[in-house]
Formats: structure tokens, C-alpha cells, sequence
């Protein structure tokens, strides 16, 4: 089994959204920003006062090479709103009357995933998992009559969720039927810390069984010539479309970040898809000259059969993505298993529902009947049922440390993509995100730009910029516009237009955001901006700049998964790209300035030794058209590109001798 690994909890790559309006289907009328005209969701979706200030996600992952990127150019949120220092209230978020989470809830803490602690291969289940169990449900995910009035999903303003036919007991495995024997768990709304809804995941037997499955399926889908291959995927790509905003919003309500990015993500697993169904006439390898008289030389491109995509949840959708479609056309069938914090969000985009709207808990139909039956709601399982083709081609098992460590070490998969924080043998570090700006840099730039990479998706993007290098004539003047423009970010609901910056993920990552804000101060460092946690409902905290840290400080180099952004001032060229490299991670860095030459240095031999290295544009942000990956501890690995489909697949050197005569090596020859 190969295993490739690029760091990033993913949005790695994009930043905030897609540049230009989200995508549409039908005539109505759309305003970027807006709620009018859109999904009739939307106008459901509680509204918010805003209170000003706060930030991104990162992204990782394991595979010696791999997936597509997202699409192009991704607009940064809007700055301002709020004057400077004043909070306009409370989220009005979909809370019972008082405003306060019910006690009868399942607590959120228990158990919970911390954003940097996805490891399947060293972390306990219970790490993995959101929230603590709530029972071994028999039968088809029965529910006990007492968890009746607890979930979001019950209550009329979050009816939506049934358009992705979704309930309030799902199953969280696929492999052509609907199943799962393992675990109950259940996944909450980090901006309310409500529970959503529940899921069962995989057992062992569970993953056995779909792994058999998928290795059978391959069988038919490696046979089915690559253009065709890749009109299942713009198929695909179409259905996505028709669901983007329902499923944007649920990427929104489960993972926490903010609607315009929620939507962008699914967008970017569209983008992909066209860009794969293009790629399906063109891969392939050349035919060579051979140095012997009548023979050909050819590069044959085959694939590796069944790939195992490991996702975080910072990025829930647009990482399967990447990987899935650049899979599929390849001639791979996949193996999904999200994170289990955001298990509604990996079944919504494999699921399927009956034509009543509820699950479909027995097996479907054979494959190959000719009549396909009425399931409405289904993304890629409706796609491969209604070209009659295994279902097993694209499975999914939810779960936990277990699945991970399973697939990790099964040699039956032939390619594993992780995504996420982790340690694989050895202590794999988080990669640290670097930028500096030069003294003759633009302002006008630098400041947005590292606003932007620092707070986007409230710092838990794998491109996250953590490290500020300021030239030392510059450095209090970019701190100040920094503080300044820090207070004027709109904190809030998600799903508000307005809001830049929503909570963190779960109540593990705001323990480890208040540690490490602690540690910095330990360490030498001093809060000019943020700190602390929001009074408010939710995992919301402030986004938050140190200052006066020593450049080696371990803090600093250590991956904190949250919106804190440690400035350094620095002297001279050779010292700040020589901190640049001082750390083990190496995924994307980038330098604001105008001087030519020390562009070209930098990015030299001598320069950068990041996988991504930028030119006055944030570290966050990527194209579907580029590599994504890093070096050192960040893994090696690329995602999407050129030749992105080379992970996907094995490579043979093939030789046909067409004439009589056999030329041996070496001039060997038989009398």
C-alpha cells in the first residue's frame, strides 16, 4: 500500500469561497451576500446581530501524491461591519426559549475530536468521536422515545436536512446497501452546541465486508473505458450542483464555518469534477523511441485498484472531492471514511432516500436491473444506481480510530489519502504556515492578506498562517492595522451573510486554543489583540495576535489549529528566510515585496523550501490547476496538478518486439 501524505486539515487549498456568486440552479435571481432568491433553506436559517471581530482551517494529507485541487481564485471575506470595539448582540441562533443548550443534551465535550488530534493510527475512538455515545440503538437505528425532542432535525427551521435524506437516526455505512452495526454517536452544531442528528457507524465487520465489495466493483469499473468513466463523474459533478446550497448549508450547521465557505466547499468538489471529466481523454503514456530495430517502447498508466480517503472535518467535502473524482476516472473505486464529528456531512453526500423521504435500509435492487427504482435525494449513489453500475464503487464507512487503523493497515487498499493531523509511525508534526513582509512591501496588501490567511475559517484551515516575519521599520505600523482591522470582523451565526469569522469546531479545540494562548505568555509572548473565549452560546473565540515571541519559540512552531497569529520582526533577508525553513513542517509560505531579485531568491534553491511558495498573496488560496502539497514533515505529497492523476495509478514500461529478430542486451547473441 502506498500512502500519501500532504499536510492540511483541508481548505488547504481555497481560502474563503469561490470567487463570484455561488452556483444556482433555475432562474431566480441571486446577490452574492444574500439570502434572497436562494434556496428556499435559506430563508429558514436563523439570522444574526453581529458582534465585531474574528477566523480559518488547515488542512493534511497521506498519500505519496494525489489528489486534484480546488478551484482558482477564492475572494476573501468581507472586513467591517461592526464599528471598532462594539458588540451588537447576541447570535440569534435557533436556541429554545432563554438562549441555553438543554441539559437533557448529550454534552459535546465528551469524547470530542480535537482539531489536531485526527491520528488513526494513535489516537484512541474516543478522541475521534464528537460527542459520547448515545447507546446501542437495535435494529434500524431505533431510537428510544427519550432522545425524541433533543435534535435539531426535528425542529421545523432545520426541515432542509431531509432533502439530503437525512433523519434523525442515519446509517453511516455504503457499499451498495445501507447499513451499519457499530457505535451510535451523535453530531452537534458547534455554533449552539445543539445536536443535530445521529448516525451508526461501521463495525469491523462493517469495513470487512465493504472492502470486499469495493475490490469486487473495481473488477467492473476498471474495465470501462476512461471517457465513459468520466461521464459518471460530470454526472456527478451535476448532481452536486443541484444540491449545492442544501449542502453547503449542512457543511455550515455541522462543521461551523460560514455559509459563503460552506457552499464554496462544495463548489470546489464541482470544480474537480469538471476538471476530471477533461482529464479522463488524456491521461495515458507516451510511446518512446527504443534503441532496437522494430520494437516499440511504451508507458502503460494503470490503476491501483481500491483507495482509501481519510477526510478531516475542517474540510468535510472538497478533500473527498479532490481525490474522488481524480480516482474515478483513473479507473479506482474509493473508500470514504470521514471524520465522525461530520458523519451527517460524508452520508448526505453518498446517501440516499426512499421516495417517502426516509432511509433505505434494506438493499437496494441488483445493480444491473434493468429498471431503476424511484430514490430521490441521493448525490453519488443515484449516479451509480441510475448507470446501473455497483454502488461499491464509492463507499463509505463512518467511524472511528478503528476503521483508520484498519485501513491503515490493510494491504487490500492500495492507496490511502489522509487529511488531517497525525502520526504515522513517527511523530508527524502539523505543518506551520509562513509569511513575511519586507520593508518595501504594500501595505495595502499585507494586512488583508494576512488577516485573511490567519482568521479564514476561524484558523483551521492546513494553510492557517501562523508565523508573521515583519521587517523591523515596518513592524508596529502593521501590527496596529492588524489590531484594528482584527476589531471590525464580524463574529456570529454561520450562515449569516455578514459573517466573516464563525466558532471553532468543538470544545476540545477551544481548550487547546486557551492553552496554547497560555503557553505563548510563558513563553515570553504578549496578547496585543483577542485571547480569550466569547461569552456567548457556541465554541466562538477571539481571534487573537502575539507579539515579542524569539523566532525559535516552541509554541510557535507548533500547530495550535486555531485563529493565533504570532508576529516576528526580523532584520535581514538571510535571517527571516533562514527562520522560514527553521521548522520541520514545510507546507505553503509566502513574501510580500517589490524588489525583483529578492523574489527570484526566494524562490531559489536558497529560498523557501515550502511546497507552496507565494508571491504577495496570502498563503491560503489555490487552484484546481496546481500541485498542493508540502515537504519535510508536511508529507511530500501533491494533490491535484498536471499529473495529479500519477498517484492514482501504476506505472509500466512495456516493450513489443514486432519484428523477427530478437536483439539482446549487451550484444548478447546465440549462434
Amino acid at each position: 500500500m502506498r500512502i500519501f501524505y500532504a499536510q492540511a486539515h483541508p481548505s488547504a487549498r481555497s481560502g474563503f469561497p469561490h470567487a463570484g456568486p455561488p452556483y444556482q440552479s433555475g432562474p431566480r435571481p441571486h446577490r452574492p451576500g444574500s439570502h434572497a432568491g436562494a434556496h428556499p433553506l435559506l430563508a429558514s436559517l436563523p439570522r444574526a446581530r453581529h458582534s465585531p471581530r474574528f477566523p480559518p482551517a488547515r488542512r493534511a494529507a497521506i498519500v505519496p501524491g494525489r489528489n486534484p485541487a480546488p478551484n482558482s481564485a477564492r475572494r476573501p471575506g468581507r472586513v467591517g461591519g461592526a464599528p471598532a470595539g462594539g458588540v451588537a448582540g447576541p447570535v440569534q441562533s435557533a436556541l429554545p426559549a432563554g438562549g441555553r443548550v438543554p441539559t437533557s443534551a448529550a454534552p459535546r465535550g465528551a469524547g470530542a475530536a480535537a482539531p489536531r488530534a485526527l491520528s488513526m493510527w494513535r489516537l484512541s475512538r474516543a478522541l475521534c468521536v464528537r460527542a459520547a455515545k448515545t447507546g446501542q440503538l437495535p435494529g434500524p437505528c431505533k431510537r428510544p422515545a427519550a432522545f425524541m425532542s433533543t435534535l435539531l432535525i426535528q425542529q421545523p427551521q432545520y426541515a432542509w436536512l431531509k432533502e439530503l435524506g437525512l433523519r434523525e437516526d442515519n446509517e453511516g455505512v455504503y457499499n451498495g446497501s445501507w447499513g451499519g452495526r457499530g457505535e451510535v454517536i451523535t453530531t452537534y452544531c458547534p455554533a449552539n452546541n445543539e445536536p443535530i442528528a445521529r448516525v451508526r457507524q461501521a463495525s469491523v465487520a462493517d469495513y470487512e465486508e465493504t472492502v470486499k465489495k469495493a475490490r469486487e466493483a473495481w473488477r467492473v469499473w476498471a474495465d470501462i473505458p476512461a471517457p465513459k468513466r468520466g461521464e459518471i463523474v460530470r454526472q456527478i459533478g451535476d448532481a452536486l450542483r443541484e444540491k449545492i446550497q442544501v449542502l453547503g448549508s449542512l457543511v455550515s450547521l455541522e462543521m461551523g464555518k460560514i455559509l459563503v465557505e460552506g457552499v464554496g466547499e462544495v463548489q470546489e468538489y464541482v470544480d474537480i469534477c469538471d476538471y476530471a471529466v477533461g482529464l479522463s481523454r488524456m491521461i495515458g503514456g507516451p510511446v518512446l523511441p527504443s534503441e532496437r530495430p522494430g520494437h516499440a517502447l511504451i508507458e502503460q498508466w494503470n490503476p491501483v485498484g481500491l483507495v482509501g480517503i481519510i477526510t478531516a472535518f475542517n474540510f468535510p467535502v472538497a478533500v473527498y472531492g479532490w481525490n474522488n473524482a481524480i480516482a474515478m476516472i483513473c479507473g479506482n473505486v474509493c473508500l470514504w471514511k470521514g471524520a465522525p464529528t461530520t458523519s451527517l456531512i460524508s452520508v448526505a453526500v453518498t446517501n440516499a432516500s426512499g421516495a417517502d423521504g426516509t432511509h433505505a435500509l434494506g438493499p437496494w435492487k441488483e445493480v444491473f436491473s434493468p429498471q431503476p427504482r424511484p430514490w430521490r435525494d441521493r448525490i453519488i449513489a443515484k449516479v451509480l444506481e441510475d448507470n446501473r453500475l455497483p454502488g461499491a464503487i464509492c463507499s463509505l464507512t463512518c467511524g472511528g480510530a478503528d476503521i483508520g487503523t484498519a485501513m491503515a493497515k490493510d494491504e487490500r487498499v492500495n492507496l490511502l489519502s489522509f487529511t488531517g493531523s497525525t502520526q504515522v509511525g513517527k511523530q508527524v508534526a502539523l505543518m506551520v504556515q509562513e509569511r513575511f513582509a519586507f520593508e518595501d512591501a504594500d501595505l495595502s496588501l499585507v494586512v488583508p492578506s494576512a488577516l485573511f490567511a490567519a482568521v479564514g475559517t476561524a484558523g483551521q484551515r492546513c494553510t492557517t498562517a501562523r508565523r508573521l516575519f515583519l521587517h523591523e521599520s515596518i513592524h508596529d505600523e502593521v501590527v496596529n492595522r492588524l489590531t484594528k482591522a482584527y476589531a471590525q470582523i464580524r463574529v456570529g451565526n454561520p450562515w449569516d451573510s455578514n459573517v466573516l469569522y464563525g466558532p471553532l469546531h468543538t470544545k476540545q479545540a477551544v481548550s487547546m486554543f486557551l492553552g496554547a494562548v497560555e503557553e505563548a505568555k510563558k513563553e515570553g509572548g504578549t496578547v496585543v489583540y483577542g485571547g480569550k473565549v466569547m461569552d456567548r452560546p457556541g465554541n466562538y473565540v477571539e481571534p487573537t495576535i502575539v507579539t515579542g515571541l524569539a523566532h525559535d519559540a516552541a509554541i510557535a512552531h507548533t500547530e495550535t489549529f486555531a485563529p493565533i497569529l504570532y508576529v516576528f520582526k526580523f532584520k535581514d533577508e538571510d535571517e527571516v528566510f533562514a527562520w522560514n525553513n527553521e521548522v520541520k513542517q514545510g507546507l505553503s509560505s509566502s513574501i510580500f515585496t517589490k524588489d525583483l531579485g529578492r523574489i527570484f531568491r526566494w524562490l531559489g534553491p536558497r529560498g523557501s523550501d515550502c511546497g507552496i511558495v507565494n508571491v504577495n498573496i496570502p498563503t491560503s488560496g489555490a487552484e484546481i490547476g496546481g500541485a498542493f502539497g508540502g515537504e519535510k514533515h508536511t508529507g511530500g505529497g501533491r494533490e491535484s496538478g498536471s499529473d495529479a492523476w500519477k498517484q492514482y495509478m501504476r506505472r509500466s514500461t512495456c516493450t513489443i518486439n514486432y519484428s523477427k529478430d530478437l536483439p539482446l542486451a549487451q550484444g548478447i547473441k546465440f549462434q
